[in-house]
């Protein structure tokens, strides 16, 4: 199944990407966020089925990724992603979470999505609120970055009546 936005196209993260991915990975832009993107942590998240490679004319871009809560009283759904930083500031962040949001929305049926960008992450968090998640709050200590320093995330949530 793949996810057909704007200007991206979500694909099932197959084999074939995880070279070019484990490889943005190494880039200091994708790293300063999101440590450990290297072979082994993609070959795992091809074996959870939940993540797909973002294709921008065919090529690859970055990743997505999304998670569920599945209980009935809680359910909602989360999403990730990373763009190679020749693929950033081209509105493909922008069009990729749409996309997904989409597909979490009209497909999976979640009434509600979160997304927790690290608190500084002032790009990532400008296309968040761009599509209209909103801040729900900080949550102290929440990740730890490269260097081993616990950092701070910031809760966001969009509600499916919300979705443009």
């Amino acid at each position: 199944m793949e996810l057909h936005g704007d200007r991206v196209v979500l694909r099932p993260l197959a084999e074939e990407h995880v070279p070019v991915l484990a490889e943005f990975g190494g880039e200091s832009e994708t790293a300063r966020w999101w440590a450990g993107i290297d072979e082994p942590y993609l070959r795992e998240e091809l074996k959870a089925g939940l993540s797909f490679a973002i294709l921008s004319a065919s090529e690859v871009a970055g990743m997505i990724q999304y998670y569920e809560e599945l209980d009935p009283e809680f359910r909602h759904a989360g999403m990730d992603l990373f763009l190679g930083t020749r693929f950033q500031d081209r509105g493909l962040g922008t069009d990729t979470v749409r996309t997904m949001a989409r597909y979490l929305v009209r497909e999976r049926e979640h009434h509600r999505l979160i997304i927790d960008p690290a608190a500084d992450n002032e790009r990532a968090i400008r296309v968040y609120e761009k599509l209209g998640f909103r801040p729900v709050g900080i949550m102290r200590e929440y990740w730890r970055d490269p260097d081993g320093v616990w950092r701070d995330g910031l809760l966001l949530d969009l509600l499916a009546s919300e979705l443009a």
